[in-house]
């Protein structure tokens, strides 16, 4: 049985609001808590309600989703957060995963793919989609890694089995998926991820994910 997810939409236009519940509604493990109109509103709304996973649309008056990102993610950061913008940019791309998004889609995405978002980042952390997002991830990243200068200081060291968790990490495994497939529990996978969060200094998966792609780590 799947487990039921909480999920918030904050977006200025009623009429889109409106059309992403109507697409949620024959999903029984989806709840929509509540809207926002824009970053200020859902920030007000969540000092009392909390949703697992937030549908967060860029362009939005008083606090676009750009701030609004940043903001949830200073105070909240395990909330989930889908970009679900019309905004088909690298620049914006790059700059939100960068800052704490946990997936980026477009507003023309199928309901299905919507759904396997939520689905996805609430389970493993994030979710890139085979024709945007991970395809745009990694052209911008290759494109400007040979703009960053070596730095011996902040070389990262890792273990055979610390890469070998990056790679599954970034081939979207769950813990227990990556516990199975190297025989160790879900509690030391778990301490690897840990150590690698703190060995490249990221605040989340998606931060390793990047680190990894920009680093040239993972090919």
């Amino acid at each position: 049985m799947l487990p039921p997810i909480q999920v918030a939409i904050a977006d200025d236009h009623k009429i889109f609001r409106s059309g992403v519940i109507n697409t949620l509604t024959p999903y029984a493990n989806i709840n929509v808590m509540f809207e926002a109109e824009d970053g200020e509103h859902l920030l007000q709304i969540m000092e009392n309600d909390v949703p697992d996973v937030i549908l967060m649309d860029l362009k939005m008056p008083k606090m676009d989703g750009i701030q609004a990102t940043i903001k949830v993610k200073e105070r909240f950061p395990d909330v989930k957060i889908i970009i679900l913008t019309m905004y088909e940019d690298d620049n914006f791309i790059v700059h939100l995963v960068e800052n704490g998004a946990n997936a980026y889609l477009l507003k023309n995405s199928e309901p299905e793919e919507i759904y396997e978002a939520i689905c996805t980042t609430f389970e493993k952390g994030f979710y890139f989609n085979e024709n945007v997002n991970l395809a745009l991830l990694k052209k911008v990243l290759h494109k400007n890694k040979q703009q960053f200068k070596p730095d011996f200081k902040h070389k990262v060291q890792l273990t055979e089995r610390e890469m070998e968790v990056l790679q599954m990490i970034c081939d979207e495994l769950t813990t227990q998926e990556i516990s199975e497939r190297i025989f160790l529990s879900p509690r030391t996978v778990e301490g690897l991820r840990q150590k690698l969060l703190e060995k490249m200094e990221v605040k989340n998966t998606v931060g390793l994910v990047v680190y990894a792609f920009r680093n040239g780590l993972i090919e």
